[in-house]
């Protein structure tokens, strides 16, 4: 138990849902940009091309974790935008929900950079390829070729980047949490019980040990769903 005498093994089940979560719906959201940015920039070329990837260069020079804290200060507490207040309402919950809505949001709007960059770099690779000029030959539209001919064969990699994405949110929601910037109670994650626990590591270390070692066998796991999955959805890999 803890210091309130609650149940570690309940509070570590509670707080997985909360870290994956985080780590499943933010990683989403930087998809979702990620790929339409550098889907768009890699087919279009030329000046648009280099204009999206400066600005994304100009992005990558701030760090984005302290993005993050800057967004969570500005936007939490009080301050929360409607839409995620009355989101959080639908859910049932209140201000301690609203800031993990608000949580997923932060770090997926912050960490589609690497995504539209490794999207880039297959679309670059493959938009002189032949099925993509006999889509063009018969006049299949720009969005429709990117959307449904390039990005499909760029799964590959992108499903591999997306599971190593997905343990690198958790470790920021993590590292917020424990600064207490975070998930808030009444709701906790692993990093926030992992807060909890470093101040009592030296009488009740179960306290930190359990939160820990489970974040690191669920982001151990990741990896290997990762392999399976580009095996299983690469269609440049798959067998008939």
């Amino acid at each position: 138990t803890d210091d309130a005498g609650r149940d570690i093994l309940a509070r570590v089940l509670q707080g997985g849902r909360i870290s994956l979560m985080v780590g499943v719906i933010s990683t989403l959201v930087s998809l979702i940009i990620g790929v339409s940015y550098g889907a768009t920039a890699g087919y279009l070329g030329g000046r648009i091309d280099n204009f999206m990837m400066r600005l994304v260069d100009i992005i990558y020079s701030i760090p984005y974790i302290l993005i993050v804290i800057v967004l969570l200060s500005v936007f939490g507490g009080p301050n929360t935008p409607s839409w995620i207040q009355s989101l959080s309402g639908a859910f049932g919950g209140g201000q301690g929900l609203s800031q993990i809505f608000l949580l997923f949001f932060a770090l997926g709007l912050v960490s589609w950079l690497t995504m539209a960059r490794v999207v880039r770099g297959q679309i670059l690779s493959l938009k002189n390829q032949e099925f993509v000029m006999a889509a063009r030959a018969t006049g299949v539209s720009t969005p429709a070729i990117i959307f449904r001919h390039l990005v499909p064969n760029a799964l590959g990699p992108v499903i591999v980047y997306a599971t190593l994405t997905i343990p690198s949110v958790m470790l920021s929601e993590a590292f917020l949490s424990f600064l207490g910037i975070g998930v808030q109670a009444p709701y906790a994650s692993w990093g926030s019980l992992a807060a909890d626990g470093i101040k009592n590591i030296s009488v009740y270390p179960w306290q930190l040990i359990f939160p820990g070692v489970t974040m690191a066998l669920t982001l151990f796991s990741l990896n290997f769903l990762g392999d399976g999955l580009r095996d299983a959805l690469d269609p440049q890999t798959r067998k008939f």
